[in-house]
């Protein structure tokens, strides 16, 4: 189904690359329903993203959201297996 970016400039994942698991309509305005890591998904509205309206500039860089996004899953993935291998 592709993949679109997060444009929304206060969105933590704003920067990053999700891939589209399917779009619905709500009310009048498309949303898109995305695999955001670790076996969860986010939904964002057209507007929020790389496929609605361009975002207006925005203070906050990129890699930092993405960075703690990564470091989340990592630290989640992390305890999933340490929670699994225990006697």
């Amino acid at each position: 189904m592709g993949s679109l970016v997060v444009t929304h400039p206060f969105h933590p994942l704003s920067g990053c690359e999700l891939e589209i698991l399917y779009v619905k309509r709500r009310s009048d305005a498309l949303v898109f329903v995305c695999a955001s890591g670790a076996g969860r998904s986010v939904t964002l509205p057209q507007a929020w993203t790389d496929r609605g309206v361009a975002a207006e500039e925005h203070p906050l860089a990129v890699e930092g959201p993405c960075a703690a996004r990564a470091l989340v899953n990592a630290l989640v993935s992390r305890g999933a297996d340490q929670d699994g291998g225990g006697s």
